[in-house]
């Protein structure tokens, strides 16, 4: 076999890996934490395949007439070895928890999910002050939402978005203002739950949303965004 093509055979490995840990997952081949220890050999392929091509490339025997086979392989390789690389930076860089609300002193509570939540490795309840004080630091922008609507206004616009994010709705409680449901995140299938809060407020109404994963100490900021994204889409025309 050429040295030349030893780069891509590695790029392609850890593009196999980079998808596989995943899918994985959600088909119940392999627990999570395999499936985290795989990304660790995604960036390790990737990283490998990096260096050889570059090697390759000022080797003048080697680089002949493989300039494409190095390109791919330099270019497969650091791509997939990035998305791993960065969730690492993310975990290193955000709060190290799973549980995020909009309200930190009266955190909606779950009720219809708590059996659903039976096996889950995280507790429903909210962890308190500590848990509080580091969302305030690393997530200040998740706040109450305040809308100038009816609160039979706001629920319709706050079920509307539950539908829209695709969640699985678990109660729909009109009366009581509160929606409750399970997001299913795309690469690991993590099922996290997701209460939605909507009181009457002064001027019209108050939305709050909490959004709990039920495995991992450290969600990596997917809690946050799904919350923004949530009130981005209530807020949409």
């Amino acid at each position: 076999m050429k040295i030349s093509r030893i780069p891509l055979l590695l790029a392609l490995l850890s593009l196999v890996l980079l998808g596989a840990s995943g899918i994985g997952v959600q088909l119940s081949w392999w627990a999570f934490p395999v499936g985290f220890q795989m990304l660790r050999w995604v960036v390790y392929c990737g990283v490998a395949a990096v260096v050889v091509s570059l090697i390759c490339m000022v080797a003048p025997t080697w680089r002949r007439g493989s300039w494409t086979v190095l390109l791919l392989g330099l270019l497969i390789g650091a791509g997939s070895a990035f998305v791993p690389w960065q969730m690492a930076q993310q975990a290193q860089t955000l709060p190290r928890i799973h549980d995020i609300s909009t309200d930190l002193s009266d955190p909606p509570a779950f009720v219809a999910i708590l059996p659903l939540r039976a096996d889950a490795v995280n507790p429903a309840a909210y962890g308190g002050p500590e848990i509080a004080d580091q969302q305030r630091r690393g997530y200040p922008d998740i706040v109450p939402l305040t809308l100038t609507v009816v609160p039979a206004d706001a629920y319709a616009r706050a079920l509307a978005a539950v539908k829209k994010m695709g969640w699985e709705i678990v109660a729909d409680d009109a009366a009581g203002g509160r929606i409750e449901a399970t997001a299913t995140t795309r690469w690991f299938g993590f099922k996290d739950d997701v209460v939605v809060r909507v009181l009457p407020a002064a001027g019209g109404s108050r939305i709050d949303v909490r959004s709990v994963s039920r495995v991992g100490k450290s969600d990596v900021g997917t809690n946050a965004r799904r919350i923004r994204r949530f009130i981005a889409a209530i807020n949409m025309p």
